[in-house]
């Protein structure tokens, strides 16, 4: 059945001339279905005018092409009266409009892998130099290699002053401190008594058996079979007792001290 060839007025709707086709082509609905695909309910609601099963526009009028053909009408011609009696097809968007859109959109911020990476080495490093600070500063009377171990028999370990309250007198060795001493080893025992100092030990060989911060309040001890070389850097702040004896003022706050001890009374070199 020809659509578009009577006057506007006398022409039937879209869903009415699909209708009318498939009746007399003697077709029912669900034959038409079977050979277009296209769903019942939305064969049914063309023929009602009902677009709203299609899913838009563009889907009617694919629909509308393949009913046609179905039924014998001609596609074109039924999509062009669907557009005038829908309000025609929107205009296409200028292809000028479209690149400028583009050009001008901002591109995504990647984010900056360099930097993150540097600002979680700087993280890094910091804590462990802040660790190694804390670790070398500690009070306690920490075992070293070459060192005497804190818990030898006959030495007494010095009361750390409370901050809290005044400060107590400052550490002698005991009797039994002094005849524990090994007399076949050289023993040097270290207090940080007037404030912090860095300090540094080898043994005869040169081997290094502590370099580091020693803050107040802190006790190192360290031995060998011959000699023991001290660095003081701030030698008024350290208290000495070598092979059990306490050492005289080894000199000035703020003063760096090298000194040298072997086996039997102290002798400074």
């Amino acid at each position: 059945m020809p659509v578009g060839n009577s006057p506007e007025e006398d022409r039937p709707s879209v869903g009415r001339a699909l209708k009318q086709a498939r009746t007399d082509a003697r077709l029912t609905i669900d034959e038409v279905s079977a050979s277009t695909r296209v769903r019942v309910p939305i064969v049914r609601g063309i023929e009602d005018d009902d677009f709203s099963r299609c899913g838009g526009d563009v889907y009617a009028r694919g629909h509308l092409r393949t009913l046609a053909r179905a039924v014998g009408l001609d596609g074109d011609e039924l999509v062009k009266q669907f557009d005038e009696e829908h309000g025609g097809r929107p205009e296409p968007t200028p292809a000028a409009a479209l690149f400028e859109a583009e050009r001008t959109a901002p591109e995504p911020r990647r984010p900056n892998w360099t930097a993150a990476m540097v600002a979680a080495i700087v993280v890094v490093v910091g804590f462990v130099g802040f660790t190694l600070v804390s670790d070398g500063g500690q009070g306690s009377d920490t075992p070293v290699a070459g060192d005497a171990t804190s818990d030898s028999p006959g030495r007494d370990k010095p009361d750390k002053p409370e901050p809290s309250r005044p400060a107590d007198p400052k550490p002698e060795p005991s009797e039994s401190a002094v005849a524990g001493v090994p007399g076949d080893k050289v023993t040097v025992r270290m207090v940080a008594e007037e404030g912090n100092s860095w300090v540094s030990a080898e043994d005869h060989s040169g081997k290094v058996l502590f370099e580091g911060p020693l803050k107040e309040g802190a006790t190192k001890t360290f031995t060998d079979d011959k000699r023991l070389d001290l660095v003081l850097g701030n030698a008024g702040a350290v208290k000495l007792w070598v092979n059990g004896k306490e050492v005289d003022s080894l000199g000035e706050e703020g003063k760096v001290e090298r000194v040298s001890y072997t086996r039997g009374d102290p002798e400074q070199g």
